[in-house]
């Protein structure tokens, strides 16, 4: 990021933080907040079930944090929000994300990932924000055993929020391609760590086994999944935003992956302090799968290693950090009891 310049209102830079009482996108402001004080950081969120002030407890009063609530889907809003707050840079990561509830209501999925992205990329260009950085998915490039996916393989997706994803990266890739906008798009292995709603599987299984119960297993639970700590991703998004190149796509991944059933065992034991096999296995229970559940995503993280990046905490400090996280602020969420529900197993 450059510092050439002062925009009104005192600050080198404003960045818009879209989703910014989420997860990922809450630890991206903090770190703004806290190593740039130079520059103004807007959290737009519309405040939905997944979301938390709380988890900007640590910035909430320092003066170069600003709260906006509001929906990426109102038009009229977005066009005002940046006719009035001089945005020069955008990173959108507000979307809805629960694969399950995805099935279900794919409509709003469309609406709020797809529709909500094309408002907010057509309001940036009409006021010419320097820099476009769209948060997506592994999950748009769909699911393989062998293949190593790198950000040249074609999508395709397998359920409705990775389509909705797709989606809107060929909307933002479109305003790339007509008008040479500067975007650039991000594709993340899951994500882990503090402030992560507990309906994803890492804080679920964890909460879940706080609260007593079993870890509920889609399936066989022999789906793999690559694993990357949150401040890791937020490492490689100001990577991105520092020497990224506009109108590319950079995969953001790990080597470091394992299956669901063994994510549950090493939970399990750390947790629950159990001493076998046979009693770690009463902690689970397999239920009904998803209709559609890609066994495993790989992907090539070349280019963004290129730029000077690479995964910096490892498995077992990460996961001790959200362990801990979780056993004081589960309830950072009012409703965080309904998402430790099994999804389909739901009346």
């Amino acid at each position: 990021m450059s510092n050439d310049g002062e925009p009104p209102g005192g600050f080198r830079k404003r960045l818009l933080v879209t989703g910014g009482a989420g997860f990922i996108a809450s630890h991206m402001i903090i770190t703004l907040v806290e190593d740039f004080p130079e520059y103004l950081i807007i959290n737009l969120d519309k405040l939905d079930y997944c979301a938390s002030l709380r988890n900007l407890d640590a910035v909430a009063d320092r003066p170069n944090y600003k709260f906006l609530q509001g929906d990426i889907c109102d038009s009229h809003f977005i066009s005002r929000l940046f006719e009035t707050e001089n945005v020069d840079v955008v990173l959108h990561f507000a979307a809805q994300t629960h694969v399950d509830l995805s099935f279900l209501e794919s409509f709003k999925f469309a609406y709020v990932n797809t529709y909500g992205t094309h408002v907010l990329i057509n309001a940036a260009h009409e006021v010419g924000v320097e820099k476009f950085v769209y948060i997506s998915t592994d999950e748009v490039y769909g699911g393989s055993l062998d293949e190593e996916f790198d950000e040249t393989s074609p999508n395709r997706p397998t359920n409705p929020y990775a389509s909705s994803k797709a989606a809107a990266e060929s909307f933002v890739l479109s305003f790339w391609e007509r008008y040479k906008f500067p975007v650039v798009i991000t594709r993340s292995s899951n994500v882990y760590g503090p402030h992560q709603y507990p309906e994803k599987v890492i804080p679920k299984f964890i909460s879940l086994l706080l609260h007593n119960r079993k870890c509920c297993i889609h399936g066989t639970g022999r789906q793999i999944r690559s694993f990357l700590y949150a401040s890791d991703v937020v490492d490689a998004l100001l990577t991105i935003l520092r020497v990224g190149k506009v109108g590319e796509i950079y995969n953001i991944g790990t080597n470091f992956e394992m299956s669901v059933s063994q994510l549950a065992r090493e939970l399990v034991r750390m947790i629950r302090k159990t001493s076998s096999e046979t009693e770690t296995e009463c902690w689970m229970d397999y239920i009904n799968d998803r209709p559609v559940n890609d066994l495993r995503y790989a992907m090539n993280s070349a280019k963004m290693h290129s730029l000077g990046w690479r995964p910096k905490v490892n498995w077992k400090e990460g996961i001790e950090r959200t362990v801990e996280w979780y056993k004081n602020n589960f309830h950072n969420w009012k409703n965080a009891e309904h998402a430790l529900e099994p999804f389909f197993c739901q009346a």
